[in-house]
């Protein structure tokens, strides 16, 4: 399959290692660093597109796995593709299954594939480099991903080495199905938490010709410390003239550190999970707003917020509506939490121009920590 342009522009690099830059899809121009919020069924739950753009939100990424049942993929078709479907006129990454599939009960692993029982009905399905793509394609999105196997932690590393290898093949298999002419293919870089396999892996994705590159196989129960110390070693391998993507990363915390090591993208459930769970992201740290200290407090949850959350509904407003169960909670906490992370970003990516990004990840987590 062809290469197309991608038109990544690499703006500045802070001494660091941190990177601003630009890449443009069929449905717009992408600031990375770029924080893309998770719909996992195709849409971000419990609000509406329009809520997620207006936090600045630039892509959102949808579900392989998920939308791969054949009702559900002969929906989005009727639909003419997951912009359509979705109600997104921007831009959507779809993941290729991997991390979801391997941490299944009861998968069958072979040089082809993946078996495994779906979870919500129990259907029995198959899904392997081939399938991956070929749903991909008929699911539009602007950005696809190769087809790995995501090992979970702790792994011996002979295991890891094996899977590694199965990976790179998986990834020519990936390369050699055609997508369609608006779709880019990002190749996956694994090894566990081994620093020489996560070279080894990095050497021989970087070898396929793909349109970007991400780390995966983190945030898999290795701990912090450790997922530093994959994406030291990988980053450095990765193309400095393409996106480079780490996958299912995480707190504040992860996405500064992440940067600081030259990644430009993420994705991540922890801002909507946590919201739907009644915890909000501050700049002063976390507030679980169950906890009776927020019964009569009329602040809103970030005094430094312009989302719609903040400058319409106090603390205490937030709190009878997560105690009353009403739907409306998880939508405004939502909406709060995704506009935190996308000012996050925004702030990020001025520290970067600015060339100041250590200062101002060190001054942003003093804060964050004191009450987070």
């Amino acid at each position: 399959m062809p290469l197309k342009d991608i038109q990544f522009r690499l703006h500045a690099v802070d001494p660091c290692g941190a990177r601003r830059a630009e890449f443009t899809t069929d449905h717009g121009t992408v600031q990375t660093p770029a924080f893309m919020p998770v719909g996992t069924a195709g849409f971000v739950r419990s609000t509406m597109p329009k809520d997620v753009a207006e936090t600045g939100a630039q892509v959102v990424l949808a579900n392989t796995y998920h939308l791969s049942l054949s009702e559900r993929l002969a929906t989005v078709q009727r639909m003419g593709g997951l912009h359509r479907f979705m109600g997104w006129n921007q831009t959507i990454l779809t993941d290729s299954g991997g991390f979801q599939v391997f941490s299944l009960p009861q998968k069958e692993i072979t040089e082809e594939g993946v078996s495994f029982a779906y979870e919500e009905n129990g259907e029995r399905l198959f899904l392997g480099p081939e399938r991956s793509m070929e749903i991909q394609r008929d699911l539009g999105a602007d950005i696809v991903m190769a087809f790995d196997e995501c090992v979970e932690y702790p792994a011996s590393e002979a295991y890891v080495e094996q899977s590694l290898e199965r990976t790179t093949r998986w990834a020519v298999r990936c390369r050699e199905v055609p997508l369609q002419p608006h779709q880019f293919l990002f190749g996956i870089i694994q090894g566990g938490v081994y620093p020489h396999l996560r070279e080894q892996s990095a050497r021989e994705i970087t070898a396929i010709p793909f349109d970007g590159f991400a780390i995966g196989g983190v945030s898999v129960g290795e701990g912090f410390d450790l997922m530093q110390t994959v994406v030291r070693h990988a980053a450095p391998f990765l193309p400095d003239h393409l996106p480079r993507y780490l996958m299912g990363v995480g707190l504040p915390e992860d996405l500064l550190s992440a940067v600081s090591l030259g990644m430009d993208m993420f994705d991540c459930v922890i801002p909507t999970r946590y919201a739907r769970q009644g915890t909000f992201f501050t700049r002063l740290g976390k507030i679980r707003i169950m906890d009776k200290t927020y019964r009569k407090d009329k602040y809103p949850i970030d005094t430094h917020c312009s989302c719609y959350t903040c400058q319409t509904y106090s603390r205490t407003v937030l709190r009878y509506l997560f105690f009353t169960r009403d739907p409306l909670a998880e939508t405004l906490a939502t909406i709060h939490n995704l506009t935190l992370y996308q000012d996050l970003m925004k702030d990020m990516r001025q520290a970067i121009l600015d060339h100041c990004f250590e200062a101002f990840r060190k001054e942003w987590l003093a804060r964050y920590n004191k009450t987070g």
